[in-house]
């Protein structure tokens, strides 16, 4: 079912696409993690994504919980887009040689895959509200913190000291 798909209809359709959309994109996410921790050098950035990768999985059963307090089931539906974003990831670090530079490349490709996410998350906030969903939003609210709160702290780590290594 592609975004402009005529089995969207309404408003819960779109809904229910778009989670089973980041449901697929989180699934995704928690394969590529332990790949780019293996490749981190830098001791607090492998910690970071070790951490988010914990997180990641409690977002997924919140995703869960979501699907079952809308009543619909639990699946998710191809995303081109985090695919896209995970394999240029994966395409960047293999051709990075120098450590340091390697962790600048996956710190940018931590906050492509959380920008991703954010905006995914923030719309799906604003339409679960829109239907009457608080309980759904509140779940996604959390969600959508934790990625932010993720962001910064790649962004305080690029600023603080690893693109000045790479550099």
């Amino acid at each position: 079912m592609g975004l402009f798909s005529k089995d969207i209809k309404t408003m819960d359709d779109l809904f229910v696409h778009t989670l089973r959309d980041i449901y697929y994109a989180e699934n995704q996410i928690v394969k590529a993690l332990p790949e780019m921790i293996d490749k981190a050098s830098d001791q607090e950035l492998r910690d970071g994504f070790e951490r988010h990768l914990q997180e990641t999985e409690v977002q997924i059963e919140r995703l869960e919980q979501v699907f079952k307090l809308h009543g619909v089931e639990v699946s998710g539906v191809n995303c081109p887009a985090i695919d896209g974003i995970l394999e240029e990831a994966d395409e960047v670090a293999g051709e990075v040689d120098d450590d340091q530079v390697l962790d600048a490349a996956l710190i940018a490709a931590g906050q492509a895959v959380e920008h991703y996410e954010i905006a995914r998350y923030g719309t799906l906030v604003a339409w679960a509200k829109q239907l009457g969903r608080n309980d759904c939003a509140a779940l996604l609210q959390q969600n959508l913190q934790e990625e932010m709160k993720t962001d910064k702290a790649l962004t305080a780590m690029a600023e603080s000291r690893v693109n000045a290594a790479a550099a």
